[in-house]
């Protein structure tokens, strides 16, 4: 279980989970979150908007057997989705490698107030990356 202390209490405990149910999580954020729309190539494709949560306020509570994990370019991002469904509800992306990205829209309603979108240049550090390694 995730505790809520300090700072965090002025937080909120989401829960959500894949489309088929067989991984359910919980974190712990703001009521009203900032969520990036990363410009990178998966991110992209996938309409991949997400917002960080620390290491620390993530819980997954059902499911890890569930989980089939996708990484390409660096292999530092590992994008996390349900085998059966394969819905990603949660990933460490490369853009922030201090965190969970969560994907809002696998959150069960009603703990969410507001959703503000920033981007994010994802294909920017990729770009950078790929040439680092030529």
């Amino acid at each position: 279980m995730v505790h809520l202390t300090g700072k965090e209490s002025s937080m909120v405990r989401h829960e959500g989970g894949c489309h088929c149910g067989a991984v359910r999580f919980q974190v712990v954020a703001p009521h009203s979150l900032t969520v990036r729309d990363c410009s990178c190539s998966l991110c992209v494709k996938k309409q991949n908007k997400h917002f960080i949560v620390p290491f620390s306020q993530f819980k997954l509570l059902k499911g890890h057997d569930s989980l089939t994990t996708y990484s390409f370019n660096t292999h530092a991002a590992k994008h996390n989705f349900c085998s059966t469904c394969g819905v990603q509800p949660f990933f460490i992306p490369s853009t922030d490698q201090s965190g969970y990205g969560i994907a809002p829209h696998c959150l069960d309603d009603g703990t969410v107030k507001k959703i503000k979108y920033e981007k994010c240049e994802g294909k920017k550090k990729q770009e950078k990356e790929v040439k680092a390694k030529k």
